[in-house]
């Protein structure tokens, strides 16, 4: 079986989903090289884009795209010559999901029944073709490393107000968990569409005076390294597909905490999710009043977790599936 596939963004989350694929069935990715003409430029290159994504297409009996946006927008414009598969993992469903075609798509696969339920009141012709397949990580790049719990907490990510940084700084100190000696690692770069909020969250820390309780790391190239320097992961977003990072974290041997976005509850229980700034304390509390094997033992049912339902060998698969069956449905048509 011919299969396409299509990635022009972040590798983050795909790389053994391609590989997997690749070991599969034969595989070609889509690149589409540039003119390079003053003036005309623009145009040209998309006559030529709009050309060599056609001829992609008629090429492949099934084309997976990795990202729900702009390419998958202009290929469902196109004359239908091949199935297509998808998969949504967040921000597309608020940018570029109403400017996609779903017609001319086989099979939408969604990173959580949350986003399931979103994409479904959206595009209610279009929820049959839906499978839910969480987001996933590879347990052996993090080496389960319990520690006792000592008040050091963290959160990694881009610095963008989705990620609730700033809050999360204003509950170490109005909650009095940083009087009360729990220090905070932000891990994460300025985003370059935010870097007000970069400013304003040093700002905070000076004018709460949290100089040595919150530690900014900036961009984290090693994050088994990150998390070996934390005891409890946090995840504050409001919005979030299915979040990698506190997944990373439980592998490596954190507790991990949640607020309770949409989608939170396929990822924690609710004696590991908050709403509140007091919830969160009042969790915080919880587990740092559980004896060490009791801390142990909660910490290594999260690594089994990760193994059981969030392992991206396992998860690979279950998408090359889908893909290779609306392969063979459209060759059997």
């Amino acid at each position: 079986m011919n299969i396409g596939f299509v990635n022009e963004e972040t590798w983050a989350f795909v790389n053994e989903i391609y590989a997997e694929l690749d070991r599969r069935q034969s595989l070609t990715r889509f690149a589409s090289q540039p003119h390079h003409i003053p003036l005309l430029a623009g145009r040209l290159n998309r006559g030529k884009f709009e050309r060599d994504l056609r001829r992609f297409l008629a090429q492949n009996q099934v084309v997976f795209f990795e990202w729900a946006s702009e390419i998958l927008a202009a290929a469902t414009r196109q004359p239908k010559t091949c199935a297509i598969v998808t998969r949504l993992h967040r921000y597309e469903m608020y940018h570029w999901a109403g400017k996609i075609n779903w017609d001319a798509v086989d099979a939408v696969i969604l990173v959580s029944q949350a986003k399931k339920r979103e994409f479904s009141a959206l595009f209610p012709q279009q929820a049959h073709k839906v499978v839910v397949i969480p987001e996933a990580v590879d347990p052996q790049r993090f080496t389960f490393q319990w520690k006792p719990f000592e008040k050091r907490l963290g959160i990694l990510g881009n610095l963008t107000p989705r990620k609730r940084v700033y809050e999360l700084i204003l509950a170490l100190a109005g909650e009095g968990l940083a009087a009360d000696g729990s220090q905070l690692h932000i891990g994460g770069g300025a985003h370059p569409r935010f870097l007000d909020y970069d400013l304003a969250i040093r700002g905070l820390i000076e004018k709460l005076g949290l100089h040595e309780q919150v530690h900014l790391y900036g961009a984290v190239h090693d994050a088994p390294e990150f998390f070996r320097n934390i005891d409890v992961f946090i995840s504050n977003s409001y919005s979030e597909g299915l979040q990698v990072s506190p997944m990373e974290a439980m592998a490596s041997g954190c507790y991990a905490l949640a607020h309770d976005w949409d989608g939170a509850d396929e990822l924690l229980p609710a004696d590991q999710r908050f709403l509140t700034d007091g919830q969160l304390a009042e969790r915080l509390r919880t587990y740092a009043a559980l004896s060490a094997a009791q801390q142990q033992a909660a910490c290594l049912n999260l690594r089994r977790r990760v193994e059981n339902d969030f392992s991206a060998l396992n998860i690979a698969a279950q998408v090359s599936d889908v893909v290779e069956q609306a392969g063979r449905n459209w060759t059997e048509r």
